[in-house]
């Protein structure tokens, strides 16, 4: 049957650590054709031409990843949110922000363990919430909190061979730019 289990766990080892270090944004479609493979069902490949837009984190962004099963209907998907803090408002992150909550993006979450999971891979990601704020006291944020939201039927994939800030080191076939913060 497909769904019977093909291994145990033993108590991994306390070597890793929370947190997100980076995402990135891909127009919805572009990754191509996507190949999944490897002992894990891990993305092994893609054969899009895109441009990955990086925006780096700190502090209070977190990736969740829900399980939603129905008993009655015979049901299972994978609900993926991700909650980002960007400090500092401007202009131009005004319009990005704008362009992202009209959009449906891939979204690839990169932690400080160095795995980067794709986000939205067959029906995109949705802002499905957020803030423009400047707080009342000195201290408080000045930016944008944005929730996005993906409902799919597996939870994040990791793309394999992901390096520490190089996501798409493994997608031989993609032809991937990452414009660097000089270039806007």
């Amino acid at each position: 049957m497909a769904c019977d289990l093909t291994k145990g766990r033993v108590e991994p080892c306390k070597d890793v650590v929370g947190g997100l270090k980076a995402v990135y944004f891909v127009d919805f479609g572009d990754f191509g054709n996507i190949s999944e493979g490897g002992t894990n069902d891990e993305i092994t490949d893609m054969t899009g031409t895109f441009t990955a837009f990086k925006y780096d984190l700190r502090g209070n962004s977190s990736f969740e990843q829900n399980i939603n099963a129905s008993r009655e209907n015979g049901t299972v998907f994978f609900e993926q949110v991700l909650n980002l803090t960007l400090k500092k408002l401007s202009a131009a992150d005004h319009k990005e922000i704008k362009l992202l909550s009209y959009g449906r993006p891939h979204i690839v979450v990169e932690d400080y363990n160095g795995n980067a999971f794709l986000m939205g891979k067959e029906h995109g990601s949705e802002v499905t919430g957020g803030t423009v704020v400047t707080g009342a006291a000195m201290g408080d944020l000045s930016g944008y909190t944005l929730t996005f939201t993906a409902m799919e039927k597996l939870p994040a994939q990791f793309l394999d061979g992901a390096t520490d800030g190089e996501p798409f080191a493994g997608m031989t076939s993609a032809t991937d730019t990452i414009p660097t913060n000089s270039d806007f």
